[in-house]
């Protein structure tokens, strides 16, 4: 099979949490890349089109979209961080 990506993925089983509006829910990261990642959710039908993704290692705060949907998994893009904005950070100071 083919990989088309631009950008390698990295194997990873890290815990994480997507953040919707004050309420999150915990999932899996499988892998991820400078780009974006696929995230395996207990249910994909309450992941919405856009969200926050926080590692639980690092606490890194990345705003994605959802790009697909294979059972269980997720397949994410991280947003650009506009120039002159400030990332998001866990303790909600910019």
């Amino acid at each position: 099979m083919d990989d088309r990506r631009k950008h390698p993925r990295i194997e990873t089983e890290e815990p994480a949490y997507i953040s919707v509006d004050g309420s999150s829910t915990r999932c899996r990261l499988v892998n991820i890349s400078e780009k974006g990642a696929a995230v395996e959710v207990p249910d994909p039908a309450y992941v919405p089109s856009h969200f926050q993704l926080m590692t639980e290692k690092d606490r890194v705060i990345r705003n994605c979209r959802l790009i697909w949907i294979k059972q269980n998994r997720i397949g994410i893009a991280f947003d650009e961080v506009r120039p002159g904005a400030h990332p998001a950070r866990p303790n909600g100071n910019v």
